[in-house]
């Protein structure tokens, strides 16, 4: 039986919707986790400067992805429509309005430039002919200006399109449906394009001697994968919840294991062509950043990738039946951030062939438990700040009305 809006205006308004108290309760685990992981940091920063600002840089990629990401779906719900994306409205503009302490974050990151990225030192610049062609484009001042402009690009967004889905809620004004559809269009090209730009500068240029065009798309669709795994993650956490309780359905569900489908695929799609064209041509200026990914153990953790973050995913999420189980799906989802960050250690620590020391790498799980558990603390914060459901869009009576 559907539930319409119209017929029910009690059960469709700011106090209806409001977040459970329980969300305190995680913000609480949230902190407690990133205080135990910044302790663990902070030793780590003290004993091996260079491993804490390569996990710095990993854990900071993740959380901006899912941030970014959450921008990207968000304008993707507003330009495609749709049941599936209004449900997680609220997550995904909660996740979006942490960018500013975000981009607080990449404060230690361009302090510790020198110990990531060999283009930062003037010494090693000097001794280098490739580094020194690039110097105009790879240096700090220009990495710092370019990493700002692309946080400003996202930022802008971030608040037209806030804006005016809190409008929304006050004023019902049908028109902010269009509104923020047409700054969507433009803004998701835009995001696409600083991506592209941003893999360069925060992953790829790590090592500067190697390039790859397709590399951007491998960031773009690896910010989608963890932008809505999280998202489904916390879905099904308030689905068991009032308010949310009586929103989530397992269609709701189905179409999100759909598009964690097709989005992985995608992923697999930019990084098995990046590999297939790189080996290919066997030239020795290209297939040695797969050298360093595949030799001296590195083949393990690249099998683990290749098993673990695509194949197990997608032999799963083949089945109709587990798409719409929200606590097996959720599981998945879960699964697949843990796999984010793995893949994100393997694109960052091979690169540094010169400097291993087994006895610190495990600041890459220290520093990104940090990083995110102070992240998830905000996001939370934010979540609880606005209702859960925009109640006043338009397309609210879709996403109640039964199939």
């Amino acid at each position: 039986m559907s539930v319409s809006p119209a017929a029910h205006p009690e059960r469709f308004n700011a106090e209806a919707f409001a977040p459970p108290s329980s969300l305190g309760q995680l913000q609480g685990a949230a902190l407690t986790a990133g205080a135990l992981g910044l302790v663990a940091s902070l030793y780590g920063l003290y004993a091996s400067p260079d491993y804490f600002f390569r996990a710095y840089l990993v854990g900071w990629v993740f959380c901006v992805g899912i941030a970014f990401g959450s921008l990207a779906l968000a304008m993707l719900h507003h330009l495609s429509g749709g049941a599936w994306g209004l449900a997680v409205r609220r997550q995904l503009e909660a996740a979006t309005r942490t960018l500013p302490w975000l981009l607080l974050a990449t404060l230690p990151l361009f302090y510790g430039l020198r110990h990531v990225y060999a283009w930062a030192s003037p010494a090693k610049v000097q001794i280098d002919p490739i580094l020194t062609a690039k110097s105009p484009y790879l240096n700090p001042a220009f990495f710092i200006g370019r990493t700002l402009l692309y946080f400003a690009i996202a930022l802008t967004l971030t608040y037209l399109l806030n804006r005016m889905s809190a409008a929304q809620d006050e004023t019902a004004d049908p028109t902010l449906v269009r509104r923020m559809r047409v700054v969507s269009g433009p803004g998701l090209v835009i995001y696409c394009l600083a991506i592209t730009f941003a893999a360069v500068d925060w992953l790829m240029s790590i090592e500067a001697h190697w390039s790859s065009t397709m590399y951007g798309f491998y960031l773009i669709a690896s910010q989608a994968l963890a932008a809505l795994t999280f998202n489904i993650v916390i879905a099904f956490y308030l689905s068991r919840r009032e308010p949310m309780e009586r929103v989530f359905e397992k269609k709701h569900f189905h179409d999100y294991g759909k598009l964690f489908f097709a989005i992985n695929m995608l992923w697999t799609y930019f990084c098995f062509s990046q590999f297939l064209i790189t080996w290919s041509g066997n030239l020795p200026d290209e297939v040695f950043w797969y050298r360093h990914r595949i030799l001296g153990g590195w083949g393990y953790v690249a099998m683990a990738v290749v098993l673990l973050h695509f194949a197990l995913p997608y032999a799963l999420l083949l089945s109709r039946d587990i798409k719409r189980r929200p606590r097996l799906l959720a599981t998945i989802a879960a699964w697949m951030l843990l796999m984010r960050l793995v893949d994100l250690f393997w694109q960052v620590e091979p690169s540094y062939v010169d400097n291993r020391h087994l006895g610190y790498y495990w600041l890459y799980a220290a520093v990104p438990l940090a990083l995110f558990g102070f992240w998830l603390y905000l996001f939370l914060g934010e979540l609880k700040k606005r209702p859960l459901m925009p109640f006043n869009d338009p397309h609210l009576a879709e996403h109640f009305a039964h199939e």
